[in-house]
């Protein structure tokens, strides 16, 4: 093999918004160890392992339809309350596990960071992919309560409209990934975002059509808010094409849209800047 056969360039200058796209796919196999490392670390020393999965939706849906279908009777537009909630609950756990995953990735890969190299963005992409892969596990459970309740009659899903969960599920991913590495790279100086990550994940998800349908909300301040909720058009786009049940305005999708990709921008910048740092900090 000839001397002039290949070279490797480094540099040490980065262009501040710069996913590097060839380098993280070279690493597509990193990527996947790291996501089922998630899962096993997740689900490390736990009778039912996987399992839990489907009994953290199953069960989180179950004490929803209770609590907020049976006692506060709230309206469900006509889904069945089970489904509906098991539907709002499985998007919303893809977003707020993604999110948080990402948000700690500097913080709980330090001892990784700092004796190898690899693309730092490879872990944050790693936790939106297991994230993924729960959701789809979720789906299973959803298809299934979707053949029962159309068989009875009592559901009429948009399939017609099923690409359209493709740009949903995509910019809910976008939201999460670039939000979470926004506070991962703040977190290597500002350890009380850690404690706001889950308080603010709490807050955002009642101040979202997770456990309520927007029809349920009023004209006004409230509704234009809950409207330019950038996690409102996926919910809600996500019930239309599933359930046959959803409310979808233009200024939701240009909120998803603005946000996510305010958020994947902003977020990457602030990533390559505190990459070159990290260690010092933490």
């Amino acid at each position: 093999m000839s001397e002039d056969s290949y070279h490797i360039y480094v540099d040490a200058k980065k262009q501040p918004f710069s996913m590097n796209l060839r380098e993280i796919w070279a690493y597509r196999d990193l990527i996947w160890l790291f996501t089922k490392r998630t899962f096993k670390l997740i689900y490390k020393q736990t009778v039912l392992g996987p399992l839990w999965i489907i009994l953290s939706p199953l069960f989180t849906s179950i004490v929803y339809t209770v609590i907020f279908g049976k006692i506060a009777e709230l309206s469900t537009d006509g889904i069945p309350q089970f489904l509906f909630y098991m539907t709002g609950n499985a998007l919303w756990s893809f977003f707020g596990g993604s999110l948080s995953q990402t948000s700690v990735a500097f913080i709980s890969n330090a001892h990784v960071y700092s004796k190898v190299y690899f693309p730092r963005l490879t872990i944050p992409i790693s936790n939106v992919i297991s994230s993924a892969i729960q959701l789809l596990i979720h789906m299973v459970l959803i298809v299934c309560l979707i053949v029962f309740y159309t068989a009875k009659g009592m559901l009429h899903p948009n399939l017609a409209y099923l690409p359209a969960l493709i740009p949903v599920l995509l910019f809910t991913a976008v939201l999460s990934f670039g939000i979470g590495t926004m506070v991962s790279s703040l977190t290597t100086k500002y350890r009380d975002l850690n404690f706001l990550v889950g308080f603010g994940l709490r807050l955002w998800m009642y101040a979202s059509p997770v456990i309520y349908p927007v029809t349920q909300v009023g004209n006004g301040v409230l509704r234009n808010a809950l409207l330019w909720n950038p996690m409102t058009a996926p919910m809600e786009m996500f019930r239309f094409v599933l359930l046959g049940a959803g409310t979808v305005r233009w200024q939701s999708v240009l909120s998803t849209v603005l946000f996510a990709s305010a958020a994947l921008v902003l977020g990457i910048m602030l990533f390559r800047r505190a990459e070159k740092t990290f260690v010092d900090t933490i």
